[in-house]
């Protein structure tokens, strides 16, 4: 496995819950790691990103309430959820990013279900 991920479970509506994902050494490089989502019948969406130097984004319904961090090298992340809502309901999957000489790969993690329900 590749990407390791981790953290998921059920929470109440204004519950935390954190996001682990690690990366195996197999993966060279890093440039940038992220967060997606995946609701049914929807598709995959961006929830939030971190480059190599730092950089974060964040799909904008998740600013404020969603923290994503990484470790100095770049293989480890977290998102921290905060104030979760029931729409917050999705398979999370860690991507990462790598930006080679002969062109960019994605990885993926295998996804875990993180349900916000009373």
């Amino acid at each position: 496995v590749q990407l390791q991920a981790s953290g998921g479970g059920l929470v109440q509506p204004g519950g935390s819950l954190r996001l682990s994902c690690a990366a195996s050494e197999m993966i060279f490089s890093i440039d940038v790691m992220g967060w997606y989502r995946q609701a049914p019948g929807n598709e995959r969406d961006l929830v939030a990103t971190i480059s190599k130097g730092g950089k974060t984004t964040y799909a904008d319904s998740v600013k404020g309430r969603f923290t994503i961090s990484g470790n100095n090298y770049l293989n480890t992340v977290w998102l921290q959820m905060n104030n979760l809502k029931p729409e917050d309901t999705a398979v999370y999957y860690c991507n990462a990013y790598s930006e080679t000489a002969v062109g960019g790969y994605d990885y993926w993690g295998q996804g875990t279900l993180v349900t916000v329900s009373s």
